[in-house]
């Protein structure tokens, strides 16, 4: 545990740090460009840092480390920068307000508009400026695990860290389109296909780049061979479905206090999770009527989530969920006993798992 809050303690320095050197850049260009800098910071204040810690565990879990501390720290930044231009315009795509129990970025820049008085739509500058932002950051988490690789003694291995940062960036934006496409496409999809699609998006839009990747990330930054990185894609990816089917219950019913976001946000949203489908696999027929024909309006109402809440309840599907969870951390922790890994390693991501699984409602 200690270990964990000084990673994340190193890792906020860290994009504190990083911050600071880019601000008098965009400053010089315009005063104007400040609001930039200021929302990153806010942005990026908050957060568990799971992608930091798993990227420190996977580096740990190499005996003989290719890269120091320091060089591991900025890599670990680089990624949960990339999960803030990822979160930036995932909000704008699901019209979020709030993230983290705070406005959202494009809703940050609607009230800035708002409160200058400028022309135009204050929705139309929110959404465009917060596009930009999360592109800025997205060149700046690059910026910071170059960094990160230029520490690495072994050229070979910052070469492999490079590639998997980018295969992981090309599989969140595939999933990211398959998660808007499923929202839209599964009225022409035949029901017994709805389960499978929704695991797709798991797998693609968060499994992958919530656990899998950093650990190998940090794991291939360390040097490991083929033999320990597969070891931890095949821990990984059961674990960060497990992870992901943990928020998509969160969505439905978390406590925003927990959460950060309102109460039933994805069923506001439309999300067609793993949840949703499951539920439509046990409902008659007036149920699922009422059910897709509510899921995806913004305007719910208190009443409308609860019914929703209390359809997906009764179907049976939580439970389920509850049961996949419990399989895909079976199924991570039985490749983590016959692996590579470090004992004292294996002992640390054994209690990481419960903590990014745990029930919280």
């Amino acid at each position: 545990m200690a270990q964990s809050t000084r990673l994340v303690d190193l890792v906020h320095s860290r994009i504190d740090e990083f911050i600071n050197t880019r601000e008098s850049i965009v400053t010089t260009i315009s005063p104007d460009l400040a609001v930039l800098v200021d929302f990153s910071r806010q942005f990026l204040s908050g957060g568990k840092r799971f992608r930091a810690q798993f990227a420190h565990l996977g580096w740990q879990s190499v005996s003989a480390q290719t890269i120091g501390l320091d060089g591991l720290v900025s890599a670990a930044a680089a990624l949960e920068v990339f999960h803030a231009a990822a979160l930036v315009h995932d909000d704008i795509i699901d019209n979020s307000d709030t993230r983290r129990g705070a406005p959202s970025a494009h809703r940050r820049f609607e009230h800035l508009h708002g409160a200058e008085g400028w022309a135009g739509s204050p929705v139309d500058f929110g959404r465009a400026s917060a596009i930009l932002l999360g592109d800025l950051l997205l060149g700046w988490s690059d910026e910071l695990l170059d960094e990160g690789l230029d520490d690495a003694t072994d050229r070979s291995s910052a070469r492999r860290a490079r590639a998997e940062f980018n295969h992981m960036r090309t599989e969140v934006t595939a999933g990211q389109y398959l998660d808007i496409l499923e929202e839209r496409a599964w009225v022409t999809q035949a029901e017994s296909e709805l389960f499978d699609r929704a695991v797709r998006v798991i797998v693609f839009k968060s499994a992958k780049y919530s656990v899998q990747a950093p650990l190998v990330i940090g794991a291939a930054l360390a040097g490991a061979d083929d033999d320990h990185l597969n070891d931890l894609r095949a821990f990984g990816l059961p674990l960060g479905i497990a992870f992901q089917l943990r928020d998509d219950l969160l969505g439905v019913f978390g406590d925003a206090a927990v959460t950060g976001k309102p109460s039933g946000d994805d069923l506001r949203e439309g999300k067609r999770t793993v949840l949703i489908a499951l539920a439509r696999e046990r409902l008659e027929r007036s149920d699922l009527d009422l059910v897709d024909g509510l899921l995806g309006r913004p305007d719910l109402s208190a009443e409308q989530i609860a019914t929703l809440q209390r359809i997906i309840l009764d179907s049976g599907a939580v439970d389920r969920v509850e049961a996949l969870i419990q399989e895909n951390v079976a199924e991570a922790l039985a490749v983590l006993a016959g692996s590579t890994v470090e004992p004292a390693v294996a002992e640390r991501l054994t209690e990481f798992a419960d903590t990014v699984t745990r029930r919280l409602f």
